[in-house]
């Protein structure tokens, strides 16, 4: 038996410790899975519908995320918040026709239902690689698309993943902008080249 002893926290500055998440790099023509938070392993950071914006927009700070995905009490999905959302018109103008305070205005009244959420099969993903995400997220002008695949239950689907155009440009070392159409292909690569 090992006698353990207790003793006070040093005088010094204390932190914690956290898992690092540091993704190895990835190239245009790596795998596009490479690219994809899978759900399995990393569990989504999810909201309710009837939570208010700042609650929101707190647990996206706290999450390090810029997507929240709107579940019911059931945990089916309802739909999506994006800080974009958060920030964007459709949110002020129901704080104004509401009369209440953005911050108190309810996650649902700005997120995107899910019955208008495009997403991508995972069977498709599983072919394509990281160039196709970042085409079909520039074409679309969108910041995350969610990867689904067949559920349990005939007729249903789960949502299996998560790209970022964020993320992915991360691992590729780039910052590549979803509205900044006017960037090319041969324009990202050479970046990557000269990286």
């Amino acid at each position: 038996m090992t006698r353990l002893a207790a003793r006070p926290l040093l005088d010094t500055a204390a932190q914690l410790a956290h898992p690092e998440y540091n993704p190895a790099r990835v190239g245009l023509d790596d795998p596009a899975l490479a690219v994809m938070t899978d759900l399995l392993e990393r569990p989504a950071i999810t909201i309710r519908g009837d939570d208010p914006l700042q609650f929101a927009e707190k647990l996206m700070s706290s999450a390090g995320v810029r997507l929240l995905l709107v579940v019911d009490g059931q945990h089916d999905l309802e739909g999506l918040l994006t800080y974009r959302d958060l920030h964007g018109e459709r949110a002020m103008a129901a704080a104004a026709h509401e009369k209440i305070s953005h911050n108190g205005l309810p996650v649902a009244q700005v997120m995107t239902p899910a019955s208008r959420i495009e997403t991508v099969s995972l069977s498709a993903i599983e072919h394509a690689r990281v160039r196709d995400v970042v085409e079909l997220l520039r074409e679309h002008g969108r910041q995350h698309t969610l990867v689904t695949e067949p559920g349990e239950q005939n007729g249903t689907v789960m949502v299996r993943g998560i790209f970022s155009i964020t993320q992915i440009g991360r691992r590729l070392g780039l910052r590549i902008s979803a509205s900044e159409r006017a960037q090319s292909f041969a324009e990202i690569e050479k970046l990557i080249a000269a990286g």
